[in-house]
């Protein structure tokens, strides 16, 4: 198969951290080419340079046999280069074609019938399906996504790089993508895929190239390889992929009683209607959903960080609606959040470990100073007791990796020994090792009788950790299965609003 695109010898330093070690390899014409790596291990520099977000500071890009510089993502696309983020660049009040044609305009006027009808080409070809005059503030993730794709191939792109394109979507959803990129392949256009499900890796890549610490560590046929020998080649050794539910008795009462839970937005819309649902000691209960069901506002409705407009949250015989997470604690009522916000709403990425750590307790002082050196030896027992990689407990977290910020995170909660835990995407973006290390500790929590809404995205994992599965649309408990027993097809058609 013919070469489009080769690396040779790139390398990348930030400070005193070199990202890229001197990476060579290459991407075939009409191939779907995986990369995989840890958390730290380079991939996202890589992709970065390739697309012209950086330059690097040693080595070369060919295309098609001729070296290529580029300064800038316009440079990248017009060599053919063309990225959908993890997280969409698109403009919420505008259209589909709005976004599509963005930055494209030589005059005031743009002929948006002929645009229009650029687009159902690339559509027909590729399998796509959007309107072009839908906004995208009133569109799904998928439709988000697709938008992103056909933007690329509408500026000429004939690679692109996807980042984790299936972390929020459902099973349908995530087939529906698959078979675009196969009509992709088919049409000679090739596609780089940077995700941790090593499940679809091997479902959907031809290749995998892998790197480890920030070099190159080999690329191997999907169809010569297992997902076990990947993980492997990852870590540079053993690695276990199971993930292990933990048995453990559930206590005879619920510890957490939510019913009819009703929370509008801003717009006095519902995204929470009428939800009920008990949580009981040792279970970890599962919520499976498409993005913006409702998984935000539920998880700071319990924490006390929304207002709530009706219904009932019960925490030991105590009513939690109107109470401030202070007053909670203060309650005595022992409640951790870890947020899906890591660096936002749960840590403060500026400081340093140790002052993460002290947010919990800085209310308990006596007086107007609060005591640094035993917030330090609490930061250093959480630093040793969930095996956090740094220099120190004065480190900067937000210059840790994502897999030891969550670890700082959890453990800062964990160890104000909570009876009831609600945690929201602990393992996103995060690769074998940490997420193994972060269903250890839910398992170690739920066997001490604590009581874990655990909020995901991953089903498989979710039907793996879950004791039992809450599967929510629109803000409405669609239904409580049996992990074990209920397939993923069904759960997916109950996450966009269907019946079992």
């Amino acid at each position: 198969m013919e070469t489009f695109i080769e690396l040779k010898n790139i390398s990348k330093t930030f400070g005193t951290v070199q990202a890229n070690k001197n990476i060579s390899l290459d991407v075939r014409k009409g191939e779907i080419l995986a990369l995989l790596g840890e958390n730290g291990s380079g991939k996202s520099t890589l992709v970065n340079i390739l697309s012209g977000i950086y330059t690097p500071d040693r080595g070369s890009i060919f295309i098609n046999g001729s070296e290529k510089f580029f300064t800038s993502p316009e440079d990248a696309i017009k060599n053919g280069i063309g990225m959908v983020h993890q997280h969409f660049k698109l403009v919420n009040v505008m259209s589909a074609l709005e976004n599509i044609t963005l930055g494209e305009r030589n005059s005031f006027f743009i002929n948006k019938k002929k645009i229009a009808g650029k687009i159902n080409k690339l559509e027909n070809s590729f399998g796509f399906s959007i309107d072009p005059y839908k906004k995208i503030y009133s569109m799904s993730v998928s439709e988000k996504q697709t938008v992103e794709i056909i933007k690329m191939l509408y500026q000429g792109a004939k690679l692109l790089i996807l980042d984790e394109p299936t972390a929020v979507l459902t099973p349908q959803e995530t087939k529906r993508l698959f078979d675009v990129l196969r009509r992709m392949r088919e049409q000679g256009c090739s596609v780089v895929i940077i995700t941790h499900k090593l499940n679809e890796v091997m479902e959907i890549s031809d290749r995998v190239s892998v790197l480890r610490k920030g070099a190159y560590a080999g690329t191997v046929e999907t169809a010569g390889t297992t997902a076990h020998e990947l993980a492997e080649l990852m870590v540079g050794g053993e690695v276990s992929l199971e993930v292990v539910r933990a048995h453990a008795p559930r206590s005879a009462e619920p510890l957490l009683t939510v019913a009819d839970l009703c929370v509008t937005n801003e717009n006095s819309m519902p995204v929470l209607n009428h939800m009920s649902f008990d949580l009981y000691g040792g279970e970890i209960l599962g919520v499976a959903g498409i993005v913006g069901s409702g998984q935000k506002e539920l998880c700071e409705a319990i924490a006390g960080l929304c207002r709530v407009d009706g219904g009932s949250i019960m925490f030991d015989n105590e009513e939690l609606v109107g109470m401030s997470p202070l007053s909670i604690k203060k309650k005595g009522l022992r409640m951790s959040f870890i947020p899906e916000d890591r660096l936002g709403m749960g840590l403060v990425a500026g400081m340093d470990i140790t002052d993460n750590v002290m947010l919990k307790t800085y209310d308990e002082s006596d007086g107007p100073f609060v005591d640094r050196a035993d917030g330090k030896k609490r930061a250093e027992l959480i630093v040793k007791n969930y095996d956090i990689s740094t220099p120190g407990v004065n480190h900067i977290v937000k210059k840790l990796s994502g897999g030891n910020i969550q670890k700082v995170l959890l453990g800062r909660e964990i160890e104000m020994h909570p009876r009831v835990l609600v945690t929201a995407y602990p393992f996103r973006g995060l690769d074998v090792g940490a997420s193994n290390t972060i269903y250890a500790m839910l398992n170690e929590q739920k066997c001490k009788g604590v009581a874990v809404l655990l909020i995901g995205e991953d089903l498989d994992v979710l039907r793996g950790l879950s004791d039992r599965l809450m599967v929510i649309h629109n803000g409405r408990v669609m239904g409580i299965v049996n992990p074990r027993t209920e397939s993923k097809d069904i759960i997916g058609i109950m996450m966009m609003g269907g019946k079992a």
